[in-house]
Order: structure tokens, then C-alpha cells, then sequence
């Protein structure tokens, strides 16, 4: 089986890579955590980041199968329905979707039809889920801790991590969030850290500490002997209390407000009022 073409994208602003991952034989591909911008001063969208992904798939000729979310992102809006709308492609995203859209659609106080079943994906994908991306064979590998609906996807020598993990400078993901959880991103963690050591981890974020270059890829064996928070030897009971202490001292995510209320719907919108306008909310001493 050949291997996946791999390109990156950086959204500066938001410290986000997303990829498009696709067979080279064939030209299917996947997106993987694709980006809209947002302003919260004008509340005006920018679809930019996810227009340079279009432009690519136009440029090499792809074919999109799938738009694949890591989890529900807190820190940017996803340009999955965008992307769609341009270029067709399936939206998926783990089962764990229904945990977050029941906590989070209350706080919103999300009204219409929406239902808190995951309905607004086209595929909700379990552990051990397998799918394919023209020939290239694609596993599903849960990984929560970080929020209930983390996925990993595994493709093959690659996988994209998500938020579990950043860089080995940087270390992991916070766990404060509804349905984060410091004991279960451990465990999460150790599998991947259990693939074999070349295995090419793919990260969905880079902050680039001490101002380093940009990097978006490493191995599971550099993480092993390297990750600041949960390199090999340090204990669960140790990761839990470095997690909760070092949650305690982080502000919410920029853009929370607006991400959590679209990436719960899958990247739609909210429905336009009667004046024709959509709104998103913002709810007082509450989050």
C-alpha cells in the first residue's frame, strides 16, 4: 500500500495546522481540521484559510471524500460546511460529539431543530472505525481527555494527533473543558505513544516556544524520550497533577464563544433571525 501525501497549512492567527492528506494514485483526499477566521470585533467571517485549502485541491487535481474533525475546536471556527459547499466531501467527527453538543447547546441555549445526536455530521466514528481514503486504509483511534469527542486518525505511517499532543517542547493539551478528563488524556496518550517509535505524528497546533521555527510533524519516538509533560517515566499520578495545576493558571480560548457554538453544528451557522441576520451568543458569567 503506498503511502498518504501529506500538505500542511498554518493559520497563524490561531496557531492551527490543518492538512489534506491524499493518495497519491488516485488523487481522493481527505481535509483534516480546516479553518474559517473570525473577528470578535466585527464578527465577520474570513474564509481565507480554508480558500488556500480549495485552491490546492484545485491545483492538484483532487478528488475530497472527507473533512475530518479532530474533536470540536474551542479555538477556531472549522470551515468544514464551507469547504463543502465548494467541494462536496463527507464531515466526521467522533461519537463523543453528542457529550459536547449536550453540555454546550443548553449554555447557548441553542433553539431550532437542533438535537444534541451528532445528527449535523455525516459520520460519527467509534473506536476501532475503519475508513478509506481512495485506497489508502484509515484507522480511528479515540483519544479523549482532552474533550470527549477526541479522535486520532491513523493513516498509514502517519497520525493526526488533534489537540492531545503538541511538539515535545510544548507538551499536551489542557483538560478543564466539559468532559476533560487528566487521567483519560494519559491513558489516550500511551497508545500512541505504544505505536511503533517511527511512527509520524502529525500535530493540529504549534506555538513555536522561544520562537522556533514552525513544526508540525515528529515521531512517536521523539515524544517518548522528549514531550516536556509525558515523556516516558513519568507516571499517571504525576501527568494528573502537573495537568490540573497547569489548567488552573490558563485563560479560556480567544474565540471560544463563537467556535464551540458553530463546531458543535458542524460548521453551520446559526439560523438567520427575521431581520436576515444570524447571531451567535454570548452568555453572561457563565462560562
Amino acid at each position: 500500500m503506498s503511502e498518504a501525501r501529506i500538505q500542511h497549512f498554518y493559520h497563524e492567527p490561531t496557531g492551527t495546522l490543518s492538512y489534506i492528506v491524499s493518495d497519491p494514485n488516485n488523487g481522493h483526499a481527505a481535509i483534516i481540521d480546516p479553518v474559517v477566521g473570525y473577528s470578535m470585533v466585527s464578527g465577520r467571517l474570513d474564509t481565507g484559510p480554508s480558500d488556500v485549502i480549495i485552491e490546492y485541491i484545485h491545483k492538484e487535481k483532487l478528488g475530497l471524500e472527507w473533512i475530518l474533525e479532530t474533536h470540536a475546536h474551542a479555538d477556531h471556527i472549522t470551515g468544514a460546511q464551507y469547504i463543502k459547499s465548494k467541494l462536496g466531501g463527507s464531515v466526521a467527527i467522533g461519537e463523543g460529539i453528542r457529550k459536547v453538543q449536550k453540555h454546550f447547546a443548553p449554555i447557548f441555549n441553542v433553539n431550532g431543530d437542533f438535537q444534541p445526536d451528532g445528527s449535523q455530521f455525516d459520520r460519527l466514528f467509534s473506536d476501532g472505525d475503519r475508513f478509506a481514503i481512495g485506497g489508502l486504509e484509515c484507522d480511528v483511534i479515540a483519544t479523549p481527555g482532552h474533550t470527549n469527542d477526541s479522535v486520532s486518525y491513523r493513516i498509514g505511517s502517519a497520525v493526526f494527533v488533534g489537540d492531545s499532543m503538541f511538539m515535545p517542547d510544548f507538551g499536551t493539551a489542557r483538560c478543564d473543558f466539559p468532559g476533560g478528563d487528566a487521567e483519560l488524556l494519559y491513558d489516550s496518550i500511551q497508545r500512541i505513544l505504544s505505536l511503533p517509535g517511527d511512527t509520524r505524528l502529525f500535530m493540529c497546533h504549534d506555538y513555536m516556544p522561544e520562537g522556533r521555527e514552525l513544526r508540525w510533524e515528529c515521531t512517536v519516538d521523539e515524544q517518548r524520550e522528549r514531550n516536556i509533560h509525558v515523556k516516558s517515566g513519568v507516571s499517571k499520578s504525576e501527568f494528573t497533577t502537573m495537568r490540573l495545576e497547569r489548567d488552573a493558571t490558563l485563560n479560556l480560548p480567544a474565540l471560544i464563544v463563537p467556535s464551540i457554538q458553530v463546531n458543535i453544528r458542524a460548521g453551520h451557522l446559526p439560523d438567520a433571525e427575521d431581520n436576515g441576520i444570524a447571531y451567535l451568543k454570548t452568555p453572561i458569567d457563565t462560562l
